[in-house]
């Protein structure tokens, strides 16, 4: 097996866990907080990340991967602004509707495509900015239903989606720039974002919910499907890394919007959640946008190998021509100095 079918069956395990793990929790993570009243989402999930992290120092300990210190502002920064972008995206979901908390999370795609052409000069080809426009559409058409706008909401939405997309790129970047794996880089991250959650989560749920969660009422129940939710995000978590490491920040939020139309689904079959046409239609145009997004992107990526095996047939052809070597070498000596180098690429850590 080739290093890239390698790669590209590395890719297709690392979305099949990102979907299996992330719909497991939405589902757990459900039955938590509806049908047993546990609301305090921001504390449950620095639990996530402590329990995440201790997976990783055991994981450590078993000597099953290599710690890899680097730079630790960047550690604590990247690992701060995962934390807060948490935050005011719940912050977000209590002082805005359902509808425009969705919009929010619609947003963060354009939002991520403008920040990577601006900041990177990554290009997106039209076809794929068609996909992703056939995505939103889908997605919004199943999800959003009322818009009630206010201030603060807004304020709080537009921090959110910035906050986000710059946390996601940064996953993407810091893997490359310092070459560090998606679990190196989890479990150095991990204790700040914990700890910037543990630290908050408390006060900023009972401003939303009203409610003191260490005067929760903690049955057996309750604690069984806390636990069980822990347990699936050490998944979550490092499939979320693994994914946007091995592809993306864009192709993560469309595998995001794939996983609200299978919550969607599922919510249907399973727990009868209502469902109308509208909700069909919106997956149906969802499924369509997500398909040949996948398509152009796989269609991109085999582009490239060939066009840079061109480009190595015609720099040998040259060599090979007698007359051009005679130039160039002619050239070298007028000049009286050597050849310049080629720029060095400035999208090297880009996908």
């Amino acid at each position: 097996m080739g290093e890239g079918e390698r790669f590209q069956l590395g890719t297709v395990g690392a979305l099949s866990l990102s979907v299996v793990s992330s719909v497991s929790i939405v589902i757990c993570n459900k039955a938590l907080i509806s049908s047993l009243g546990f609301t305090f989402a921001t504390t449950l999930t620095s639990w996530h990340l402590l329990v995440t992290f201790c997976s990783l120092h055991v994981a450590l300990w078993l000597k099953l991967f290599e710690h890899k210190p680097f730079d630790a502002r960047t550690v604590m920064g990247f690992g701060i602004l995962n934390g807060i972008s948490i935050g005011l995206l719940n912050l977000s979901l209590g002082f805005n509707s359902v509808g425009f908390y969705q919009m929010t999370k619609l947003a963060i795609i354009p939002c991520t495509v403008l920040l990577e052409t601006l900041f990177f000069l990554k290009k997106f080809s039209r076809s794929i900015q068609l996909s992703l426009s056939v995505l939103l559409l889908g997605v919004g058409i199943a999800t959003v239903t009322d818009l009630q706008l206010n201030a603060l909401g807004s304020i709080l939405s537009v921090l959110a989606i910035l906050t986000t997309c710059v946390a996601q790129i940064m996953t993407n970047t810091i893997q490359k720039k310092f070459k560090v794996s998606s679990t190196q880089l989890l479990y150095q991250s991990c204790p700040y974002q914990a700890l910037t959650l543990f630290v908050t989560g408390p006060f900023l749920d009972g401003f939303l919910t009203n409610r003191n969660v260490f005067a929760f009422d903690y049955t057996p129940q309750v604690l069984f499907f806390i636990a069980l939710s822990c347990l699936i995000s050490v998944s979550v978590n490092f499939s979320t890394f693994l994914v946007i490491g091995k592809t993306s920040p864009v192709t993560y939020q469309v595998l995001g919007h794939l996983k609200t139309c299978l919550v969607l689904t599922f919510g249907y079959v399973l727990l009868h959640d209502p469902f109308s046409w509208r909700n069909i239609l919106g997956i149906f145009v969802a499924m369509i946008g997500m398909v040949s997004y996948s398509y152009y992107c796989t269609l991109q990526t085999q582009q490239k190998p060939s066009e840079a095996s061109s480009q190595m047939s015609q720099v040998k052809e040259n060599e090979s021509d007698p007359l051009l070597s005679l130039e160039g070498g002619g050239a070298m000596m007028s000049d009286g100095a050597a050849p310049k180098a080629p720029p060095r690429n400035s999208s090297k850590y880009m996908q």
